[in-house]
Formats: structure tokens, C-alpha cells, sequence
């Protein structure tokens, strides 16, 4: 068997939190008991994210290759060492014979989903119902009652941080806790980006990340890189600068693939100024430094825009989210998240992270833009080329990383994934001696109907790459059900909508990684705006450890980087300055 070509993600932030709890979950919601098909060619190869371990009663175990930094407060009721490797038996008695004087506080309540984390395994959530969670190679059991109707809880009320929704169990080296910093209130807040370059100047936290690193480097056979997921929004994008920094001194010659992750912001300016303005700054200064770092960076949100007056969010035609709450934000872009990565973590796949960037950030153009379906929208018995010729607009995704719809922007290169649809569904159904009905129902597989319709739709496009895969995407509790009536309990469009209140299980979803013209006008207007205010009024934002000259370069290489998407043989009436 071929080299699982191992992965380290890192998880920076509160949001990048959340995205990766649903991230983890949808992973081991698809983990395949099959061994056939497990091998199969389109099969994920979790041993890529994932790593084998024993607890302490000799159970095998299978938790992410994970470092996970977030601050006080933000784990609620989950232990920072897990209690997979924790013997509950032994209790050693303190060595000190004097008095002792016990302070207790009180635990954080415990969430329902999560207190059943704890119970025997063997069971898997089923249709929407809590249930302990399984390791893998543990079969899952079917309910004792199969006339019984699913129960749908409703999770959102019950859903305050990202550990309230997490599934998977995480090694005890994967959480550490920054202890300077607190996750809610006024006071004690990690909102610069010069608060978190700082952090990391402490030999105590550097020490401890690089020792976390080489604890899950070393075990690595064949390490294809490292995927880091970073807040950009506050002071984690300076931690994320100098996490980056490290990977690319220490590892060189390894993938660094940088998702720079926002939740959505409100539409209305800030009663507070300040912490809208040191936002955007926070911002910029992760897009600069972090795509510097990475052989790729992508940002992913649900927001418009992500300026100083932020457009409204994204609406996705299939999904009836509440912007305001992480737990649903996250969950879409983890979904996409989980699709777009696809194509090195399959079991046969020629292409590595390394590959992947090279493909997608030539001629300086390191920062890439996200867009997705979820769902991609196909009825049950409806073929692919039907599909894809009955879209309305033709192109059925939505921007994912706030640089609005792609339109008749020119895409310089991308790479797609569309997963859920079934063999018999790839090419046309029409009955034999049938008049084709356009050129994608002449194809003879489902792999040319993409291919030739991502050429229709982006014909100067450089370089392109597709993978269609037959397994549609889990989504099993603790993901919420946010879906439209007009879905299946399988994700597929119906004419009318379900009256059944029956959970949907699993949706086909089409995600892609493109190079596009339009991020020109995105990192310009970050830019212009930059250029139109007095920075120096924020003092207090420079103080926590950003030079002013540090700042101006900043700014002319995210004016550098803006012009790396100019089209080649534009308008001339294009001004080359057009982003001052």
C-alpha cells in the first residue's frame, strides 16, 4: 500500500475552531467500514489527517494530527488533555502530609451532545438522535426500533463555543490553552495583530508549539505539509504570521495551505470604531504575512466583503442559516472546506498540497478564492449533463471568501471537486438514437461532463483540474439541519417540499480553489480604504507591537499582490494605479 503522506493542521482561533469541530465531524461521519471500498480509488484516506494511537487499556484510538491554540475560557466543560489516554482507576494521593486549603469552582454545564462522548462506544448518532460517538473499526448499530420516526433536536440554543459541538476526540497534545487572553468579556482581549506576534515571542508558547510539532512530525512516514486554519479577524492573524513564519523556516520544502477564516460580521457600522477599524487592519495584515508564509492562502467567509462597511452575507439557495451564530457559519465552511481538500486525501490521487498550490498561485498569485454548492443542486434520478444545462445562473456556487460573484471574472486557474454523484447519474440517460441535447450529453463519462462544462462556463481558464466522486458528504449530529423543505433526506432536490420532519443524512456538494481576476479589486479596496484614513488616530493598535514603517511595507505588498490579477491583454483604459 502506498504512503499515507501525512498532513499536521493547525487551528488558530476561536472561529477557526468551530469551522474545524464540524471539519473533524464530517471526517469521521465518512469513515468507511468497507475495506473494499475503503481502497477504492475514490476513497479518502484518513490515515492523511488522522493518526493511530492506544489508550492506557490497550483500545485502539484514531484522532487528528492536530495543534490547537484558542484562549481562556473557550473549551467550556472540554478537558484540555482529552480523556482518551487518562487512567479514571488510579487516583494518586498528594505527597504533602500538612493542611491543605482546596479552592473548587464550579465546571461549566456540560453539553448533552458531548456528555455521551464519555459513554461505552459502539454507537453512532443516528438520523439527528445524541448517541456516543464510535472509534474507528467500531461498527455502527441500527437503532432497536426501526418504526420509531427520528427524533430532530433543535442543538442551536445548546451551541456557545466550538466545543459544544465537537465529535471527535482530540490527543492530548492537541489543545493549548493562552492563558493571557480572555475568550469573552472587555477586559484582557487578544484583538491586535501585534498582541499575537508577541505571544509567540514568548519562548514558552514557541517552545511548546515547536515541541507539539516535532511530537507529530517525527511519527510521519511521508509529511506531504501542514493546513492551517487562522482567524483573520483578530489578534490570532499575528499568531497565525509567526506560526507560518516557523512552518516555512523550519520545514522547508513542505506544503503550507492557509485558510484565513472571518465569521460574518454585522452590516451596520460598529457603535465601537475601534475594534472595526483594528479589524481590517488585522486583516490586511494577515492577507500579506500569511500568503508570505504559504505556498497558498485562501480566505473563507460568509461575508460580502470584509471592509469597514461590510456587505450583507452570502445566501445559499438550499440552506436556511442564521449568520449570527457561529454554529452555522462554520458548518458551511467546513463543508466546503472538507470538498475543496479532497484531492490529496483520496487513496490513489497523484496530487499533493505542494502540487495543489503550484497549480493555482504561478506568477505570484499566492492567494486563491473559495466557491461552493451546498448542496449542489440534483434531483435523485436526474443525470449530471441535466444538472448541470438546468442551472440558473450556469454557475451554481457561491463566492465562499468575500470577494463577490465570480460573474465574468477570468479565472486564471482552479481546482474542483463535485462528490455525491451516483455512476448511473454521471452522463446522460437519454434513450439510445436520441437527438443529444447539448454537448454534455454527448460525453461518454461523468469526468468529461465536468470537464467540459467548467470549459464552457471558463474557457481562458490556464490551468484546471476536476475530480468527481461518487460519496456525498455526511453530515450526521452535531452538523445542524439548516436545510431547505424542498431537500431529501440524501441532499437531492424535490418537487415539492417534504412534509416528513426527517433529518438529511448526506448532500452532494460542489466546491472549487480558483485564481480569479476579481481578488484584484478585493486586495485594492483593502488598500484604498487604508490609504483614505489617517492610521496614526490608532495609536493604541501600533503599540501592541507593529511598527508604522513595518505597516507601510505591508500596504505596498498588498498593492504588489492586488496587481498579480491583472488580466493580460486588458482594457486599455485600465489604469495600472486604478487601486490608489
Amino acid at each position: 500500500m502506498s504512503a499515507a503522506r501525512e498532513v499536521v493542521t493547525l487551528q488558530l482561533g476561536h472561529y477557526a475552531g468551530s469551522v474545524g469541530a464540524h471539519w473533524w465531524g464530517l471526517q469521521e461521519a465518512s469513515f468507511c467500514f468497507d475495506p473494499v471500498a475503503a481502497k477504492s480509488d475514490e476513497g479518502i484516506r484518513h490515515d492523511v489527517l488522522f493518526r493511530v494511537g492506544r489508550t492506557l487499556q490497550g483500545q485502539e484510538t484514531y484522532t487528528p494530527r492536530l495543534i490547537l491554540m484558542d484562549l481562556k475560557g473557550s473549551l467550556s466543560s472540554l478537558k484540555q488533555e482529552g480523556c482518551l489516554y487518562t487512567d479514571t482507576k488510579t487516583n494518586t494521593p498528594l505527597a504533602w502530609k500538612g493542611n491543605l486549603t482546596m479552592h473548587q469552582e464550579d465546571p461549566s454545564p456540560v453539553n448533552p451532545f458531548l456528555m455521551n462522548l464519555d459513554k461505552p462506544e459502539g454507537i453512532r448518532p443516528f438520523n439527528g438522535d445524541f448517541a456516543p460517538r464510535t472509534l474507528p473499526g467500531d461498527r455502527p448499530l441500527r437503532p432497536e426500533r426501526q418504526d420509531e420516526a427520528p427524533k430532530m433536536p433543535r442543538l442551536e440554543s445548546k451551541m456557545h463555543v466550538w466545543s459544544d459541538f465537537l465529535r471527535t476526540h482530540l490527543h492530548p497534545r492537541s489543545i493549548l490553552t493562552i492563558h493571557q487572553y480572555n475568550h469573552e468579556g472587555d477586559s484582557s482581549r487578544l484583538e491586535a495583530f501585534g498582541q499575537g506576534e508577541k505571544l509567540l515571542q514568548d519562548s514558552t508558547y514557541l517552545e511548546e508549539l515547536e515541541d507539539r510539532l516535532h511530537f507529530y512530525v517525527e511519527e510521519c512516514d511521508y509529511l506531504q505539509g501542514f493546513q492551517v486554519l487562522c482567524d483573520l479577524h483578530n489578534g490570532f492573524s499575528g499568531i497565525g504570521a509567526k506560526v507560518t513564519e516557523v512552518l516555512q523556516d523550519e520545514y522547508a520544502g513542505k506544503g503550507v495551505l492557509t485558510w484565513g477564516l472571518t465569521p460574518v460580521l454585522p452590516t451596520a457600522v460598529s457603535k465601537i470604531p475601534q475594534r472595526n477599524f483594528y479589524r481590517l487592519l488585522n486583516t490586511v495584515l494577515g492577507v500579506v504575512h500569511l500568503s508570505s508564509h504559504s505556498a497558498l492562502f485562501c480566505p473563507l467567509s460568509l461575508n460580502g466583503s470584509l471592509g469597514l462597511r461590510p456587505e450583507p452575507p452570502v445566501a445559499l439557495p438550499y440552506v436556511n442559516y442564521d449568520a449570527t451564530l457561529d454554529y452555522h457559519t462554520s458548518a458551511i465552511l467546513a463543508t466546503a472546506l472538507d470538498t475543496i481538500t479532497a484531492p490529496y486525501r483520496l487513496q490513489t490521487s497523484a496530487i499533493s498540497m505542494s502540487h495543489l498550490a503550484e497549480t493555482l498561485n504561478f506568477s505570484g498569485r499566492k492567494v486563491a478564492a473559495a466557491v461552493a454548492a451546498v448542496p449542489f443542486p440534483v434531483a435523485h434520478e436526474q443525470s449530471l449533463p441535466d444538472a448541470l444545462c438546468s442551472q440558473q445562473p450556469p454557475m451554481p456556487w457561491s463566492p465562499l471568501s468575500s470577494c463577490g460573484a465570480q460573474g465574468g471574472s477570468h479565472c486564471f486557474a482552479q481546482s474542483v471537486v463535485l462528490r455525491g454523484i451516483r455512476k448511473e447519474q454521471q452522463v446522460s440517460n437519454s434513450p439510445a438514437g436520441t437527438e443529444p441535447k447539448s454537448v454534455l450529453h454527448m460525453c461518454e463519462t461523468g469526468q468529461e461532463v465536468l470537464a467540459r462544462y467548467l470549459y464552457t462556463v471558463s474557457p481562458r481558464t490556464f490551468s484546471s483540474t476536476a475530480h468527481l466522486l461518487r460519496g456525498p458528504c455526511k453530515v450526521l449530529a452535531p452538523y445542524p439541519q439548516y436545510f431547505s423543505p424542498f431537500l431529501s433526506k440524501h441532499g437531492f432536490l424535490l418537487e415539492k417540499p417534504s412534509s416528513a420532519a426527517a433529518a438529511v443524512e448526506n448532500i452532494p456538494v460542489f466546491g472549487a480553489l480558483q485564481s480569479l481576476a476579481n481578488l484584484r479589486r478585493t486586495l485594492g479596496s483593502f488598500y484604498a480604504e487604508l490609504r483614505q484614513v489617517d492610521v496614526r488616530r490608532w495609536a493604541s493598535f501600533f503599540s501592541a507591537g507593529v511598527e508604522m514603517d513595518d505597516f507601510e511595507e505591508a500596504l505596498e505588498e498588498l498593492r504588489t499582490l492586488s496587481h498579480c490579477y491583472k488580466e493580460t491583454g486588458g482594457s486599455a483604459a485600465e489604469s495600472e494605479d486604478e487601486t490608489d
